[in-house]
């Protein structure tokens, strides 16, 4: 396995998670878990699921539709 080094600018607000600023480790609980990273999906509202990404994307698009 090779060596994932810690980002300087974590964007996720666990600043008291083991994972914090370490992208590999983080990106690899999270696939364990069928969540996303906070990096990878800011707009939320603390529901972290895959579900919710795509409920989230899916008002995003609609939305830019109707523009």
């Amino acid at each position: 396995m090779s060596k994932c080094s810690s980002v300087k600018e974590c964007a996720c607000p666990k600043v008291e998670c083991l994972n914090h600023s370490k992208c590999c480790a983080c990106v690899i609980k999270h696939r364990e878990t069928d969540s996303l990273p906070f990096c990878l999906f800011l707009d939320n509202g603390g529901d972290k699921s895959i579900q919710n990404y795509y409920k989230v994307l899916k008002q995003r698009f609609e939305s830019e539709d109707k523009k």
